[in-house]
């Protein structure tokens, strides 16, 4: 399983230098997460401040 970024985004950056496997980037003023990279680990959702970084 992987983690997601939904509409909750605020586009803030914090959970893209967060991220241990490099799997958040920001694609047309989006953050998106490669689920073929995601790990699972949660750290994106521990520091998203709208709480956007969900479980797929």
């Amino acid at each position: 399983m992987s983690y997601i970024i939904t509409e909750d985004c605020i586009q803030c950056g914090a959970c893209e230098p967060e991220c241990p496997e490099g799997a958040i980037a920001e694609v047309n003023g989006l953050y998106v997460i490669d689920a073929s990279l995601c790990q699972d680990c949660g750290s994106c959702a521990d520091v998203c401040p709208t709480d956007a970084a969900k479980p797929a």
